[in-house]
């Protein structure tokens, strides 16, 4: 599979038991349908997260193409905190792309990781 930023090539990683896609170049992460949901592994904090995700549809940066339809992504708004956060989804639901950082930044903004597990799991295998 192919980054959408760079167009290289992603290696496929395992993140507490789910396969992530991470680019070496740009250090973004795909996560595929339902791969963000097995990794918070809190089914109603999760489902708040993702309830909190709404589409953008006046954003001015450029939409990528999905790594997996080739079709553009939605930028979505995460949350209401402030600075926006804006990460890529896909339009059919193949999954989500988080530039670098994005997915550590969701992470602490929605307090899911309280005891830092993933967040650790994450500057292990994702050195900034």
């Amino acid at each position: 599979m192919d980054c959408p930023v760079c167009k290289n090539a992603m290696i496929t990683l395992e993140l507490a038991d789910v396969e992530v896609d991470y680019c070496s170049d740009c250090s973004g992460i795909w996560l595929d349908a339902g791969e963000l949901e097995l990794l918070l592994g809190a089914p109603e904090q999760s489902g708040q997260l993702l309830n909190s995700l709404k589409i953008d549809s006046q954003c001015a940066e450029k939409r990528r193409k999905c790594p997996i339809c080739l079709k553009k992504m939605q930028k979505i708004v995460v949350g209401e905190a402030k600075p926006v956060l804006l990460i890529d989804k896909c339009a059919k639901g193949d999954g989500l792309w988080f530039d670098k950082g994005e997915l550590q930044d969701i992470l602490n903004r929605a307090e899911l990781d309280k005891d830092s597990k993933i967040q650790k799991l994450l500057s292990d295998i994702f050195p900034e």
